[in-house]
């Protein structure tokens, strides 16, 4: 378990510094359906594109503790569960977006569990591996 979570931890790390970083240097561009939307979405894009890099960089460094932190992760999860539900918000009030979004909905409401449920793996291990009479 405690490699699970530290495999998935460093995919979802590097996937979300990818995506922000396509994001930063193609704007518009990197949204479907946004191509025309104009300066002030181009520039919100790029600004949400760095966040969403350096989001992915607090992952990796997650990733690359020992043993990797279950609050972090926690967190690092919650963030992502509210960005799908940021996501449910506007499809009730804006109705569906182009369906590569929705796809990503999914994702973001699906993945957080599995984060949650693997957040203590790590942890567990290491103290699991410490025997009963060194413990504090």
């Amino acid at each position: 378990m405690a490699r699970t979570l530290r495999m998935l931890a460093h995919v979802m790390g590097w996937a979300c510094v990818v995506i922000g970083l396509y994001h930063l240097a193609l704007g518009n561009a990197a949204i479907p359906g946004a191509g025309s939307a104009g300066p002030t979405i181009d520039s919100w894009g790029r600004f949400m594109g760095a966040n969403f890099a350096g989001y992915g960089l607090a992952w990796v460094w997650a990733a690359r503790q020992r043993p990797v932190p279950a609050a972090v992760v926690r967190w690092l999860a919650g963030v992502f569960l509210l960005g799908g539900v940021g996501r449910l918000l506007s499809l009730a009030v804006q109705g569906p977006p182009q369906w590569f979004q929705v796809a990503l909905t999914v994702i973001e409401l699906l993945l957080p569990p599995v984060f949650f449920w693997l957040a203590p793996a790590d942890e567990h291990s290491l103290r699991d591996a410490v025997p009963s009479c060194q413990r504090a």
